[in-house]
């Protein structure tokens, strides 16, 4: 029904639009001077028909199933309703619910019978009310579009005005989006401080997060100090940014300015073709191939090696970061004016001091974004840091030793059948919120960096 309504509600907005174009050209061509052009009158009219069913429909479907579920109870005999708490009657709407669609298993009593025919009458008569007042809101504003269409009618501006409300629409759930994320972070992250001091999170050196789930079940008593799982990140993510940052910087500028046509045209792609390589087989690449030669090599040295190490996981995820860092930077090179290639050319610089003083610092701004999505991406990733570093929290900054890091650990802790009340799971959160913290801050000095050393040009 909803898919039907979806598609109703498309072809005659697209209908409307075309009426409304047509209605407009015929005036001009009987010699009207229209305000806006014949367009702007077919968009005002798919806007009328379509945002206002869009959104009644909408509406519907977030309050249709609790008014339904209202009527429903209503309905139901007050002996069966007695002493029940929020929890049964949850499962006896599912009950009602599976019942009217036919999914019976064993007898349900009469009352649940009699409920389930209630609510397929109310669905019915829900499906045809909506259907009704859709049509009733579609030809409404069909109406409105096709009585406005005159000369003197500014239909431009009202185009512009309900796209610019959009926009502010989108802008404004964006940002409640995000405060909703940074609130329940907050709220959960507040839980786990309640029942572990927050100085041991943040000073202790330990991350052992074993709490028994039963209290005749022997674990240990825990220990969160976050710094192992810290320390562990920034290893993995130094070494990961120390192989793609100059490797992606440098084949970035050779084939923006140095490489010929033919080459450019061939390596770029190939280079790109590693940003859509899945993670996991970086994995399995950093789990078959690069850990065991680093374990030979260190053999041959005499130097212990780990069968997973910080080493092996950070240098792959290099390998799979240097895509982004080059495309980024191809792409901010590109954007500086050619101008100012050829001024410091014309002036007699050469091509690499053209590059350095001057393509360079006008593209920082897009360069260290490329950088810092690097950054972040070298943070959130998983995949390979479990398959190539490890679970262990380990306190050291030895690349050859087994790591971990906070995504790893944030997914650990919510795998399992432990309760939400729980420290074990609710640490998960408070990772998340640290995570956060360190990313703010790294996007605040990057903004600073680039505000102090960009070159503004007119």
């Amino acid at each position: 029904m909803i898919q039907t309504l979806v598609l109703i509600i498309a072809v005659t907005a697209i209908a409307g639009y075309f009426l409304n174009r047509e209605a407009a050209k015929t005036l001009r061509g009987g010699g009207a001077k229209l305000h806006s052009l014949p367009s702007y009158h077919g968009g005002y009219a798919l806007s009328l028909i379509a945002l206002p069913a869009i959104i009644f429909l909408l509406l519907w479907l977030l309050f249709e199933s609790r008014i339904l579920d209202a009527l429903i109870l209503a309905g139901i005999p007050d002996e069966a309703m007695a002493g029940k708490e929020s929890g049964e009657v949850s499962l006896m709407l599912a009950e009602i619910r599976q019942t009217a669609t036919g999914r019976i298993f064993g007898e349900p009593t009469a009352y649940i019978r009699e409920a389930a025919a209630r609510l397929n009458r109310l669905d019915g008569m829900a499906d045809w009310a909506l259907a009704a007042l859709i049509v009733m809101l579609m030809a409404g504003g069909l109406y409105i579009a096709r009585r406005s269409v005159a000369a003197e009618f500014r239909a431009r501006q009202r185009v512009e005005r309900t796209l610019s409300g959009l926009m502010v629409f989108a802008s404004v759930l964006a940002v409640f989006t995000t405060l909703g994320i940074i609130a329940s972070l907050l709220y959960e992250s507040a839980r786990f401080f309640a029942k572990v001091p927050i100085n041991e999170f943040l000073f202790g050196l330990n991350w052992e997060p074993q709490i028994p789930i039963r209290e005749d079940q022997v674990a240990g008593l825990g220990a969160f100090g976050w710094l192992p799982v810290f320390l562990g990140t920034i290893v993995i993510s130094v070494i990961a940014m120390a192989l793609a940052t100059p490797i992606g910087l440098l084949s970035a500028i050779y084939l923006n300015q140095f490489a010929p046509k033919r080459l450019r045209d061939v390596a770029k792609p190939l280079l790109e073709i590693l940003a859509g390589v899945p993670t996991v087989v970086y994995g399995f690449f950093a789990i078959l191939t690069v850990a065991p030669a680093l374990r030979a090599a260190g053999a041959s040295l005499g130097i212990p090696v780990s069968p997973n190490t910080a080493l092996a996981a950070g240098g792959v995820m290099g390998i799979m970061l240097i895509p982004f860092i080059s495309s980024f930077a191809d792409d901010a090179l590109s954007a500086v004016p050619r101008g100012l290639r050829d001024g410091s050319l014309a002036l007699g610089a050469t091509q690499g001091e053209t590059v350095r003083k001057v393509l360079f610092p006008a593209a920082i701004p897009g360069i260290v974004g490329g950088v810092l999505l690097a950054v972040s991406r070298a943070i959130g990733e998983t995949m390979i840091v479990v398959m190539a570093a490890g679970l262990i929290a380990t306190l050291t900054i030895n690349p050859l030793d087994s790591v971990t890091t906070v995504t790893v650990q944030i997914v650990t802790l919510l795998i399992g059948d432990t309760s939400f009340d729980n420290p074990k799971t609710l640490a998960a959160f408070a990772l998340g919120l640290m995570l956060f913290v360190v990313t703010l801050g790294l996007n605040i000095i990057a903004l600073r960096v680039v505000r102090k050393y960009r070159e503004l040009y007119d």
